[in-house]
């Protein structure tokens, strides 16, 4: 919460041109009044804000508990904040106490905003299972107003009931995996075992998942990705996986709009320009690193669709190719274009 720092370091100008030693008791009230005062103008003026985001940090706590506190005693000051963010830092930093505390006040705020369109569900299993049972409860209509959820660096094992919730999901409209772990088969059986389609609309990830379990997400959810990020887990395979991997993905996913890759092997590099192909009347991002493989300026100027908003290549450049590549390139609009030679350290921009 921003005013908070912005109270922290006015009072500390404030102090500085006060000579006088400030108990810090004195200090502390000053501070509580000045944050009550402004929450309470809010309030009392039926402000309605666009944008509410929260960070709770131990240091801050008896600020965030008092402000908690009062918008729990108006709750019409919630209802229609049209984006509410919530960060919490982990229960390491709270005792026991203040961490229940804190976890059941941020929950009853959730509940009372009811009009929750997007969940972000990060690295903390604790926070999971409470938004669990937030999304499970009858009590909390999410299942008319959620519209996006994001899994972000967590280990998928730990979500349980994912059939259940998703199934009483009504408007939901994306999903997006971003660096999470474990996309193994118990993982996606929860997704297939689905009776609705999973929307599955961004897979960013650095740890290479089994190819079966894979392919059935992508025969599953691979017609609705738009984004996708596998340029760190291509560097670390072998040709032949990489192989596999490409010939899922231009399979199963049509609509690709942003597209990562990394470290192509020579021998499969037909197939990256083969899912640029075949992507190309949807492709808007594109990025390539790639320091050991001249084949992809040969033939990527040619492979280009008509019109790009972003194409970022950060490859090792000879003369020879890269006269080919401007060649071809010629017909091809680019909105942004940036051009990283790993052989020489130069970086070329381009708007």
């Amino acid at each position: 919460m921003r005013i908070i720092f912005s109270i922290e370091k006015w009072t500390r100008v404030a102090k500085t041109l006060n000579s006088e030693s400030e108990d810090p008791n004195t200090l502390y009230d000053f501070k509580r009044l000045v944050h009550m005062s402004l929450f309470k103008i809010f309030i009392d003026k039926e402000v309605n804000l666009h944008t509410f985001e929260i960070e709770i940090f131990n240091r801050c706590y008896n600020y965030f508990n008092d402000i908690f506190e009062l918008i729990l005693q108006n709750t019409n000051f919630i209802y229609n904040i049209e984006n509410l963010n919530l960060y919490i830092g982990g229960a390491f930093i709270y005792n026991n106490d203040e961490y229940t505390l804190v976890k059941n006040r941020v929950l009853q705020i959730i509940n009372l905003h009811r009009n929750l369109k997007k969940v972000i569900l990060l690295d903390n299993s604790n926070y999971y299972s409470s938004y669990q049972s937030l999304l499970l409860s009858k009590d909390y209509n999410c299942s008319n107003t959620l519209k996006t959820i994001t899994f972000y660096h967590i280990d998928l094992n730990d979500i349980t009931n994912l059939t259940k919730i998703f199934e009483q999901l009504n408007v939901l409209e994306s999903v997006h995996i971003t660096y999470c772990y474990s996309l193994d088969i118990s993982f996606v059986q929860q997704i297939i075992n689905l009776t609705k389609p999973f929307k599955l609309k961004s897979l960013f990830t650095d740890e290479m998942p089994q190819i079966e379990p894979l392919e059935l997400l992508l025969q599953k959810s691979g017609v609705y990705l738009e984004n996708f990020n596998c340029s760190t887990i291509l560097y670390n395979l072998t040709p032949l996986s990489q192989q596999q991997l490409l010939e899922l993905i231009i399979r199963y996913c049509k609509n690709i709009k942003f597209l990562y890759l990394s470290e192509i092997a020579s021998q499969v590099a037909y197939l990256m320009f083969n899912l640029i192909e075949n992507i190309k009347h949807n492709l808007n991002y594109l990025l390539i690193d790639d320091e050991r493989n001249s084949i992809i300026l040969q033939n990527l100027g040619q492979t280009l669709p008509s019109k790009l908003e972003y194409l970022r290549l950060c490859i090792h450049i000879n003369k020879s190719d890269f006269e080919i590549f401007l060649k071809n390139f010629q017909v091809t609009f680019i909105k942004k274009l940036l051009i990283h030679n790993s052989k020489e350290g130069q970086i070329f921009y381009l708007l």
